[in-house]
């Protein structure tokens, strides 16, 4: 298999795994409460930059499935693709690892914490709750989903990438992965 098609593959599977963590926990995963479990996946721009448009379309076709008001399925979604495209370039800039998921994970956590509620606003007129108030519930449900879900999940794939050169096709710490046939 190339690169292109495997990227394209994992780009794929990334969108999907999104769409169907937000469906199946539907009740909690839109709202001026939320908790999506899919935005652990904001983490893989460290390591693929397929991930990037992945997770934008994930999150959009997850918004149009929730229902939700036009400018929170554009907007909403851009805030993941901008917050995405931050984590990627982190990725590319930082060394450490440790550092690379501490820093990279707060591009998620604080624009869909500051920017959603300016757009739910917009979109929907009076909110639920007050701006902080609701900001301050998406810094805690972002946060669980970026760090305790996300940063596991990082790692995990990250120590994949170094026993499996040849499925992932990457480079993992400054090592050319060697090319190897499945």
């Amino acid at each position: 298999m190339n690169k292109s098609t495997k990227m394209l593959t994992r780009a794929g599977v990334i969108a999907a795994l999104y769409v169907a963590l937000t469906f199946v926990t539907l009740p909690v995963a839109s709202g001026a409460i939320q908790f999506r479990p899919g935005e652990a996946l904001t983490v893989l721009p460290l390591l693929f930059a397929e991930s990037v448009p992945a997770v934008f379309f994930g999150c959009l076709i997850a918004n149009l499935i929730t229902g939700t008001a036009v400018q929170d399925i554009v907007f909403g979604s851009l805030v993941t693709l901008l917050a995405a495209a931050c984590t990627y370039l982190c990725g590319k800039t930082l060394k450490n690892k440790w550092t690379k998921a501490l820093v990279g994970g707060i591009f998620p956590v604080v624009f869909n914490a500051f920017f959603l509620p300016l757009i739910w606003l917009w979109a929907y007129g009076a909110l639920e709750f007050a701006y902080i108030v609701q900001a301050a519930f998406l810094l805690l449900s972002q946060g669980a989903a970026v760090y305790a879900l996300g940063v596991p999940l990082y790692f995990s794939l990250r120590k994949a990438q170094e026993k499996y050169p040849a499925v992932f096709g990457t480079q993992v710490s400054g090592k050319t992965a060697k090319k190897q046939k499945i």
